[in-house]
């Protein structure tokens, strides 16, 4: 009988001692909390296992124990190796000299007769000193971001477990664990955890408050239509293990920098209403992000603050302006509708309530009116409305 994902993880994990886990750029309470349990549980074990994140997290998630574990930087630990071909001359004696105000290090090489040329040295890699890769909540590899460029060669020479809930994940890895039931990760994790360790508890108060963060921040404090009994009931769980749910609460949803505040009050003061094809956007833009000193990351929740204040409409649209091109961000409030295939109408995807897409190497001058105009077509036919319920409404322009 084939094995699960989960046992395949299982058995995986018997033989790896060095194990690698990372998560997408500019992660939110999922990653961060996922890698994070992940990374912990691993070490309890044993494991010699490293958590990655390029960018510092947000304050809000300041809170997250054993912040310190996650490194800003990673180095595969690849030798530099120096091969001598030694068919037709033999060494008689090797040494170096180091050169520290020249910056260089001589190797000497003594041959035992004849002499050696340069064609008899070559340069090679050695292999990664990774036994095992988790990458967590990310629906590609693309979704890593630099890291994903920088050790490109590392996804092809060590196994990848891939553990994600989004609807429009790859299966780029050589176990795909894919629960699109799951609201998180996190959730996820919960599960493979007591898997990894029956006869030893994983869960403590660390782990459990990381895993509830994942749960806690993808259901908006379990407010989201994709908040579900048995995420209620892990999550009753994880509070019975020690996650501090009031830290979580605190710390995501009741206290936010002035940056981030001055921020909202942008995008808030953009929203417009798009009837009657019932939904609302906002936008904002990279000159709003260097005259408020905010980062990218300080939209998160926004978009949940107007799914508050949205009577009569299906869907919350924010379309921010990045370096790398337009980001939007989808958020369902009608349970009939499947948020992710508006964001597959431009390569993206996520669930039924929440979703995601981009458009590289493009602002919003350029993209903000035929991604409206697309997403008007969808709604005309999926709402069944006529030619002249679709007139054009002038639109404010935004800069």
């Amino acid at each position: 009988m084939e094995l699960t994902p989960k046992q395949q993880i299982v058995e995986l994990l018997k033989e790896a001692q060095n194990i690698l886990v990372l998560t997408h750029q500019n992660p939110d309470g999922d990653g961060l909390g996922s890698i994070l349990a992940l990374t912990l549980a691993l070490q309890k074990l044993g494991k010699n296992a490293t958590a990655v994140s390029l960018e510092l997290p947000l304050v809000a998630f300041s809170f997250l124990p054993q912040l310190a574990l996650l490194k800003q930087d990673f180095q595969s630990n690849k030798d530099f190796i120096v091969t001598l071909n030694t068919l037709k001359t033999q060494v008689e004696k090797l040494g170096y000299k180091n050169l520290p105000s020249e910056h260089k290090l001589n190797i000497i090489i003594t041959p035992n007769s004849g002499s050696f040329v340069k064609e008899d040295v070559s340069f090679a890699y050695g292999s990664a000193k990774v036994d095992l890769i988790f990458i967590l909540d990310s629906p590609t590899l693309e979704r890593l971001g630099p890291f994903k460029d920088t050790n490109s060669d590392l996804f092809y020479q060590v196994p990848t477990i891939n553990i994600d809930h989004h609807a429009g994940n790859d299966h780029f890895g050589k176990v795909n664990w894919i629960d699109l039931t799951a609201t998180s990760t996190a959730e996820i994790l919960v599960s493979l955890l007591e898997s990894i360790s029956k006869d030893k508890p994983l869960l403590d108060e660390d782990i459990a408050t990381c895993l509830l963060t994942g749960i806690t921040t993808d259901t908006n404090s379990f407010q989201n239509q994709n908040t579900t009994p048995k995420a209620l009931t892990v999550a009753a769980q994880l509070v019975a293990a020690g996650a501090h749910q009031q830290d979580i609460i605190r710390s995501v949803y009741k206290t936010k920098p002035l940056t981030t505040l001055k921020l909202w009050g942008k995008i808030l003061s953009r929203v417009y209403e798009e009837q009657p094809h019932r939904f609302i956007y906002s936008t904002v833009y990279i000159a709003d992000f260097a005259e408020i000193g905010a980062q990218q990351e300080e939209t998160s929740g926004v978009i949940d603050e107007l799914l508050k204040t949205a009577p009569n409409i299906d869907f919350v649209l924010l379309l921010s302006e990045r370096r790398g091109g337009v980001h939007g961000s989808l958020r369902a409030i009608e349970r009939n509708l499947d948020i992710a295939q508006i964001a597959a109408l431009f390569g993206g995807g996520g669930h039924s309530a929440a979703a995601a897409f981009e458009i590289p190497n493009s602002n919003l001058a350029q993209s903000l009116s035929p991604i409206l105009e697309k997403i008007k077509n969808f709604q005309a036919e999926r709402l069944g409305l006529g030619v002249q319920q679709q007139i054009e409404i002038d639109k404010p322009s935004f800069s």
